[in-house]
């Protein structure tokens, strides 16, 4: 679970535009961190709390060409943001996604894989906790989630004014969504973004979408 389409949206689709301070919940192996500093010049924090992913991650930090200006913690969120002051310009996060379903006997993915340590009101929490006014926070989920998890934010003061529906192909339902959250009451804007043709190639839209992060998209 290194490396995966989920990460590759999130890390490509996010408003990083002028944002100074970034946090990464559940950075796994730190994909999306590393595209973020990719694309932007600020500070970034990722937090982790699977061993192996957070040492894998802070090695990845340390091997880039960013690594004065990432910076992994081998804690949960929940812990995080009791411990630091809001102060972030953008959150963004792959949350796990499975409730109450099979687990595996790995550890490391059961982690990666059921929220039992990251319940969705947590992690809205925490962002709320963590945000500056006008910060925005940045998600990718099963689309069959996305309208609870809206109802959700809105406790926490949190609203989505932005979400794609990604579809695996044309003929296929969205699967997932990716949306961002602020705190102005809004209409989200709403697009929808498809990832293969028929004949299995990469849409043209995917294509532009990752074209900074793939060496080869065909």
């Amino acid at each position: 679970m290194k490396v995966g389409t989920d990460g590759v949206l999130l890390g490509a689709w996010v408003n990083a535009c002028n944002k100074a301070r970034i946090l990464d919940i559940g950075t796994g192996t730190g994909l999306i961190a590393l595209m973020l500093a990719q694309r932007t010049s600020a500070q970034i924090y990722a937090v982790e709390i699977e061993n192996d992913a957070y040492f894998r991650a802070k090695k990845n930090f340390e091997l880039s060409k960013w690594k004065d200006r990432i910076y992994a913690s081998n804690i949960t969120v929940q812990e995080y943001a009791g411990l630091h002051n809001s102060g972030f310009d953008l959150i963004v996060c792959n949350p796990p996604f499975f409730s109450n379903s099979l687990k595996t006997p790995q550890m490391a993915r059961n982690l990666a894989r059921h929220n039992d340590r990251l319940l969705p009101n947590d992690l809205l929490t925490s962002a709320n906790l963590l945000l500056t006014d006008s910060g925005r926070f940045a998600v990718i989920m099963p689309y069959v989630d996305a309208a609870l998890f809206i109802v959700d934010a809105v406790l926490n003061n949190l609203f989505c004014t932005r979400k794609t529906l990604v579809r695996s192909s044309i003929n296929k339902k969205p699967h997932r969504i990716l949306m961002e959250f602020n705190r102005l009451r809004i209409k989200p804007v709403e697009t929808e973004l498809v990832i293969y043709n028929e004949d299995g190639s990469y849409t043209d839209e995917y294509k532009i979408l990752t074209s900074d992060f793939y060496l080869a998209v065909c």
